[in-house]
């Protein structure tokens, strides 16, 4: 494989990729890299006020970038049906980008809607649900991409408890959500190699990224709270802007030569270019992503046409 030059993208012209939460954050700043690669995006997110000025200011840096938004709760699977029906109108998609998620937990233990603890449920189950739908509309050779996060190296996986029934911590359920995440696309991409099928399945995560360390966008990158600027001003120097976090997630749309079950991350776990990594064994075990994989039928009511 060449080196991959995050900055000098080829040109991705007459595709379209749903990016979820792309009006914000990491989200953001891949939807901005696809749009100046030539992608059609649609922004896949809750507050159409966010997504206008993620649209705006996509527009004033890529002149004639074509942008829709779509909206999108991940903690509803009835707003994920909605999104979904709206979503496959842009058919065929060349990629999904599984952004949206808690990058926080809740002190105490939350549920969805649906009465799923909110974190891997928003994270993880609303991005199945939502994946299980599009899949028909997924062009020949497209892409679904899925964000994880190093937090699985820090937090075990207890598969007993994934949905903190036992016990709830936030952290710990924020890298349950992220096993989940991971879990999630290893098993899609065996069953797609299992098929024959020639979409692809991969993951990206994007380091330490913060908005204080980013390249600024006026109303994008400057919502934080304050205590939370502070906070990415202290420690961000470990990591890099979300610009830049981005890299890995755009690199999985973008190269040519990614193969199914990839996993793309910055080169020094942290911060760096997007290069090739390993997901830990707990995330990547089948027996793990095939329990995951029932679990999340029944809990949606939706099985996947594969």
């Amino acid at each position: 494989m060449t080196a991959w030059d995050p900055r000098a993208l080829p040109s991705l012209a007459g595709r379209t990729v749903v990016v979820t939460g792309g009006n914000a954050g990491v989200g953001y700043f891949t939807s901005e890299q696809l749009a100046a690669a030539g992608v059609r995006v649609v922004i896949a997110a809750r507050s159409a006020e966010k997504a206008q000025l993620a649209i705006d200011s996509i527009r004033s840096r890529v002149p004639g970038a074509e942008l829709a938004h779509v909206r999108l709760d991940l903690t509803s699977l009835a707003s994920v049906r909605e999104a979904a029906e709206a979503l496959a109108a842009f058919r065929p998609l060349d990629g999904l980008v599984n952004n949206a998620g808690r990058v926080v937990a809740s002190r105490h233990r939350l549920t969805t809607e649906d009465g799923f603890e909110a974190t891997v449920g928003g994270n993880f189950l609303g991005h199945f649900a939502l994946t299980t739908l599009l899949f028909p509309a997924l062009a020949e050779g497209g892409r679904v991409v899925g964000l994880g996060s190093d937090s699985t190296r820090m937090v075990r996986l207890e598969p007993d408890d994934l949905w903190s029934e036992r016990r709830y911590r936030p952290f710990r359920a924020y890298g349950f959500s992220k096993h989940a995440v991971q879990g999630f696309h290893l098993e899609l991409a065996r069953r797609l190699a299992a098929a024959g099928d020639s979409r692809l399945s991969l993951l990206a995560h994007p380091g330490w990224a913060t908005n204080s360390y980013a390249e600024r966008r006026p109303g994008i990158t400057d919502r934080d709270p304050r205590g939370g600027r502070i906070f990415e001003t202290l420690t961000g120097w470990v990591g890099q802007g979300k610009d830049r976090g981005a890299w890995p997630a755009v690199r999985a749309i973008a190269d040519p030569d990614a193969v199914n079950g990839e996993f793309f991350g910055p080169r020094r776990e942290m911060s760096g270019p997007p290069v090739p990594t390993t997901p830990v064994a707990s995330s990547a075990d089948p027996a793990f992503g095939a329990a995951l994989w029932a679990d999340a039928e029944q809990k949606t009511g939706i099985r996947f046409p594969l």
